[in-house]
């Protein structure tokens, strides 16, 4: 959009302010704008400088983009009613907003005295590094101070974790997890008419229908700003109100007309939430001028006089007419805000474009993936109260369990959670079939009926909704622990690992965070049971999630150390930790042969753990050959070097990667060096599904001077029955790959 169209909208609120006559009888300030409403003449004057101020910002953002000095334009001209809730909600309530919510910001700035929201906006635009809360990385809306967590997506998708926030306030209170907010608090959402169709966003609404619908508190406030279009796609007429008005289990609300109309029906809205804790819809009728953007051409997809008519409903036009004509302001009163927030955002943005940026690779990643070795020790090498461990477990603690079914990697794993859970009463395990079941594969089996049901539970089937609920439980002080039934099962929801979870730390500047350790049952070799969505052999889309650390153990006695670890990670650093585990080893017994029960371990008592970079090694002072695998591939590497000592005479050494994000790269390095070739045995997809590529380029960019080979699964989906033996990594190829590195 032009930006003459930008001076057509200001010149028409200016030609009415100057052509306008004051009202016959002023109103008293804290008189309401008519009978019976609730907004006030000082209260809507307040408003109007707000909305003033956010249109200043808008407009100047789009004259200094033309200069290159800033660097985002989608702006909240025509949703500047926003304003109302920013000023009616508290400042305890969590709110996480739309992109178009400059209004909101600053009515709910005011709220917070020497709070300086015009130049903090303006700094963001800029992308300063002295943006206060995104240090320069985006353009999001967000504030510690003002309790709201940025986000950056366009299509609803923080709807989830809005849910869970409102879920989680609730069950942190039940708890005795110490929070910020007050009993009656609530969760306000924003979003767009067109993203509200987007599925993540209507996994979010029907997660908070069915919390309410089960008997849960859901105090959540869904507000959609419905502009009636999307970029360049209209939304059908009264589709929302359609939609939402009748929907069981969520109360509807509609705010329209005149600013103490909009005003009352807000309030009433959140009244409703507040006193229920039920959630509520709010619609909030707006328009959008300007475009989507300022590199929108809107002339492209509407009219001149379609524009032209849409400009006569600017908010701030009909808003100036009601405070002129209720006699709330004189008109000469609101053309000098109007004139002044302008002035005051040029000189802002003049100030902003002057600050400094991000000059660096470590400034910019710092608050990505935050590290701290000592911490994360010593919150994973705690010990859980012994009075309270006897009570749990009994006479039997699993370290001293001797039967083979208590040294399974599931039994370590299913301990290593009550451990944990012992010692800190703010964990939540929760998922699919986690509560009464156990687990499919009976991993949490006992759980529920020792911690009780507030903080084992089962959830919906809706992957998307058991991360939302991970993130809002951490960002109330929560430490959840969610269950994903399957890896395959997770792309269903990935963005809200890497759109959403993974990404809040970074665009905050590590101010917000929501510390998690997502379990999730993967991996193939389950003898052909299954296909594909039972043996999903890719971790590829979770490796390329910037901050996620990812671990895959192989052992049981390891799982339950690294499972510490990634506790020890999310407490100490606010990290976003997978906790990959291999279903064919959740009970595998043996190693070389049927009966010798070498894959089984004794339970490591609580007080040791293992951090990224600890490898595990079998066969340290061998060095003809280095194997690298992990998860199902390192009992496939133990066999296969066994294999090529007995028949080829070559001394392997075998390497246990552990984490696969971050890899262990140093060890890698240093035990490849020892070795005269190295072979990396992936049981993931060959293209981009493991971890081969990876480590294959490091060593090779490092100048390994060695042979160099790779054994991978097939890059396929893994079919059904015995066929899946033919496309999965196996010992014979990983021998065929050791082999190659001698020719």
């Amino acid at each position: 959009m032009s930006q003459d169209r930008v001076e057509v909208v200001e010149r028409n609120l200016e030609a009415y302010l100057e052509s306008a006559r004051p009202a016959a009888a002023p109103l008293a300030r804290n008189a309401p704008l008519r009978p019976g409403g609730a907004l006030t003449a000082r209260e809507a004057i307040e408003l109007f400088e707000d909305q003033a101020t956010s249109r200043a910002m808008d407009a100047v953002s789009r004259e200094m983009r033309k200069t290159g000095a800033t660097f985002y334009t989608i702006g909240s001209a025509g949703h500047e009613d926003n304003a109302v809730l920013g000023a009616l909600l508290r400042l305890d309530d969590l709110c996480l907003l739309h992109y178009r919510s400059g209004a909101f910001m600053m009515a709910r700035a005011r709220k917070l005295p020497g709070s300086t929201p015009l130049f903090d906006t303006m700094l963001s635009f800029c992308a300063s590094a002295e943006d206060p809360i995104a240090g320069g990385r985006h353009k999001v809306w967000g504030s510690k101070a003002l309790n709201v967590p940025p986000k950056t997506s366009t299509i609803a998708s923080h709807l989830p974790k809005a849910a869970g926030l409102a879920f989680a306030l609730g069950r942190a209170r039940r708890l005795g997890v110490p929070t910020t907010a007050a009993a009656d608090a609530i969760v306000c959402c924003s979003f767009g008419d067109a993203s509200v169709n987007h599925a993540t966003a209507l996994s979010g609404v029907n997660a908070a229908r069915y919390a309410h619908r089960r008997g849960g508190g859901m105090p959540l406030l869904l507000v959609c700003e419905d502009n009636g279009i999307g970029i360049s796609v209209d939304t059908p007429k009264n589709w929302v109100r359609d939609t939402f008005s009748s929907v069981p289990h969520l109360r509807y609300f509609e705010a329209d007309g005149e600013i103490d109309a909009i005003f009352d029906a807000c309030a009433a809205a959140i009244a409703e939430c507040r006193a229920t804790r039920a959630p509520v819809f709010l619609h909030l009728r707006t328009i959008r001028l300007w475009g989507h953007a300022g590199t929108d051409v809107e002339t492209t997809y509407r009219s001149l006089e379609e524009i032209v008519a849409e400009e006569a409903r600017d908010p701030l036009l009909r808003n100036a007419r009601r405070l002129v004509e209720t006699g709330a302001a004189p008109p000469d009163a609101l053309l000098a805000i109007v004139r002044e927030a302008k002035e005051r955002a040029r000189a802002a943005g003049r100030e902003a474009a002057r600050r400094r940026k991000l000059g660096t690779v470590e400034e910019i990643v710092a608050p990505l993936a935050r590290w701290d070795e000592g911490r994360v020790r010593a919150e994973a090498e705690g010990v859980p109260d012994p009075a309270a461990r006897a009570r749990h477990f009994g006479d039997a603690l699993p370290e001293a369990a001797s039967a083979p079914t208590k040294r399974t990697m599931a039994a370590h794993i299913n301990a290593a959670l009550a451990d944990e859970m012992l010692r800190r009463p703010e964990i939540l395990v929760f998922g699919e079939d986690v509560a009464k079941k156990g687990g499919v594969y009976y991993v949490t089996a006992g759980l529920q009926k020792r911690f009780g049901i507030a903080r084992v539970f089962d959830t919906l089937l809706d992957e998307t909704t058991i991360l939302g609920l991970a993130q809002g439980a951490a960002q109330t002080g929560l430490l959840p622990i969610p269950e994903i039934q399957y890896l395959a099962y997770v792309h269903n929801a990935l963005d809200q690992l890497r759109g959403e979870a993974c990404s809040l730390s970074f665009f905050s500047s590590g101010q917000f965070s929501n510390p998690m350790v997502v379990r999730i049952a993967g991996l193939a070799y389950q003898k052909g049971f299954g296909g594909h969505f039972h043996n999903d052999n890719s971790v590829g889309a979770l490796r390329d999630i910037p901050g996620l650390m990812l671990a895959v153990p192989a052992r049981g006695d390891d799982a339950a150390r690294m499972l510490r670890a990634a506790v020890g990670a999310a407490r100490a650093c606010g990290r976003v930790v997978v906790f990959l585990e291999p279903i064919a080893l959740y009970h595998e017994k043996d190693l070389y042969d049927d009966g010798d029960g070498l894959w089984l371990s004794r339970y490591p008592a609580p007080g040791s753990a293992l951090l990224p970079g600890e490898v595990g090694v079998y066969g340290e002072g061998r060095r003809d050959l280095a194997i690298f695998s992990y998860g199902n591939g390192l009992r496939l590497s133990l066999r296969a070097a066994r294999t090529l000592e007995r028949d080829h005479g070559i001394l392997a050494r075998v390497v246990d990667l552990r984490w696969l994000a971050p890899l262990p790269a140093a060890a890698i390095r240093a035990h490849a060096g020892e070795c005269g070739a190295a072979v990396v045995a992936d049981e993931c997809r060959a293209t981009g599904g493991g971890v081969a590529d990876a480590i294959v380029a490091m060593l090779a960019e490092s100048g390994y001077p060695g042979r160099l080979r790779s054994a991978r699964s097939v890059d396929t989906y893994i079919p059904l029955g015995p066929a899946a033996n033919l496309v999965l990594l196996s010992e014979a190829r990983i021998v065929e790959a050791a082999l190659e590195t001698r020719a």
